[in-house]
């Protein structure tokens, strides 16, 4: 059982499936009207589930939001996941995760400016677990596919490959270049021998 923060009842299966709704609608809403966007009426209305409902399961908006913008990264993560399993290649699979990874931005644009919108909103209110959260779940994935290749510190090329992911989206939405212009990048990135 869960308990709804701030109260101190248990909830019942029902009643975890009904705050479940709420997250799923609080992420369309995200998704379609970014962070500005996402009202508890806005969220009311793409859900099935009224004000006052989101009011009792979610006291803080902001601890919905912080849910719903989780699952989003983990449905993100997990698709990257999916895409990995599909090469047994170590190297092959690195680069298809990484394309994978970009391919998400440039085909819904939208989902970029919300996890920059979401980023600094967290930040400027002075939490940023959330966030720290999120970077964790896919520095972990591609320390993971760097591990097998003969890289020194997988975790610590992840946290640069990562930090170019997010460069290159917003760059991509500036200066388009093609993957296999960015898989040269990568490459030097993750490849180069420093020191």
């Amino acid at each position: 059982m869960s308990v709804v923060p701030g109260r101190s009842e248990q909830l019942s299966p029902n009643q975890l499936h009904k705050q479940q709704q709420i997250v799923e609608a609080a992420r369309a809403v995200l998704a379609r009207d970014g962070l500005a966007g996402c009202t508890v009426r806005a969220i009311a209305e793409a859900g099935p589930l009224t004000k006052s409902a989101i009011h009792y399961y979610f006291a803080d908006i902001d601890v919905l939001i912080d849910r719903a913008m989780a699952a989003h990264i983990n449905t993100f993560a997990a698709g990257l996941r999916a895409v990995a399993e599909r090469y047994t290649d170590p190297r092959e699979r690195l680069f298809k995760v990484t394309e994978a990874y970009l391919d998400e931005f440039a085909d819904r644009p939208n989902a970029a400016f919300l996890w920059f919108e979401y980023w600094i909103a967290a930040g400027r209110a002075q939490h940023p677990q959330a966030i720290d959260a999120m970077l964790t779940s896919i520095t972990e994935l591609l320390a993971e596919l760097l591990s097998p290749l003969d890289v020194d510190d997988p975790r610590a090329r992840a946290r640069a490959l990562l930090s170019y992911l997010l460069g290159a989206v917003v760059q991509q939405r500036v200066r388009p270049r093609s993957y296999a212009t960015l898989r040269g990048d990568i490459e030097a990135l993750c490849f180069a021998n420093y020191g």
